[in-house]
């Protein structure tokens, strides 16, 4: 995963149909060990201007539920792999020691962010409660951190 440079986030629309937008993102672990997904909402060119105004968001704000893909693929078929990714999305506004922690960790992931006031701007933030991942080693393996 800290190789990966990108992932896809999927939503779902307004009329549930899936909407899916390739991301930027870091993996962290949050005080319990539950792996948390931060993606910002950057200065990349975008339709609106206000961030909260974006349709992943909207999404994210009507049906929290999303599934982040991260894929790898080759030619040589024996070193495909994905990882899916399955949490509850929330705005994570700044002004927080999180949203602090998870800009300065994008920044060192993507040299790009540098010139981007990631700080001054929201952040999707995803608590992933459980992974598939399929390609690796030992063939099919689950993690599932559903709350009981």
């Amino acid at each position: 995963m800290e190789a990966a440079r990108r992932a896809i986030l999927a939503t779902l629309d307004p009329h549930g149909r899936p909407r899916l937008v390739p991301v930027c993102f870091a993996l962290l672990d949050d005080e319990t060990g539950t792996p948390v997904l931060y993606t910002p909402l950057d200065e990349k060119p975008k339709q609106v201007t206000d961030p909260r105004e974006l349709a992943r968001v909207r999404d994210i704000l009507a049906r929290p539920e999303v599934t982040i893909l991260v894929d790898r693929w080759d030619e040589d078929w024996s070193r495909l792999a994905w990882v899916r990714m399955f949490g509850t999305a929330l705005l994570l506004e700044r002004g927080t020691a999180e949203h602090e922690g998870a800009v300065q960790t994008l920044r060192v992931k993507y040299p790009q962010y540098a010139g981007h006031s990631l700080e001054t701007r929201p952040l999707i933030r995803v608590p992933i409660h459980r992974i598939t991942a399929w390609g690796d080693p030992s063939g099919l393996a689950t993690v599932d951190n559903t709350p009981a």
